[in-house]
């Protein structure tokens, strides 16, 4: 039987990670910090089924939340819309 949440969520939950305070420097070194995590093997299930995204706050309010402002932890180099 599928879960209640995914008969009415089929794209959620998306788990995305919005960064501020530290500039753009730091922020890069914040999604590589995340993209580190991600490859430790005891994540690696809930990577397969939740998209994990991150996004510095100033392109979120520069270009709007559905935008492709959004990096894929798990696909390194690449920006997506968060509905992607």
């Amino acid at each position: 039987m599928q879960e209640e949440w995914r008969r009415h969520y089929p794209l959620f939950p998306r788990l995305l990670f919005v960064l501020d305070g530290t500039g753009p420097t730091g922020a890069e070194t914040r999604i590589r910090a995340l993209r580190a995590a991600a490859a430790d093997p005891a994540p690696a299930g809930f990577l397969r089924h939740v998209p994990v995204l991150a996004a510095p706050l100033v392109d979120l309010l520069k270009g709007g939340p559905a935008e492709p402002v959004w990096h894929p932890i798990q696909d390194p180099g690449s920006t997506v819309s968060w509905s992607h």
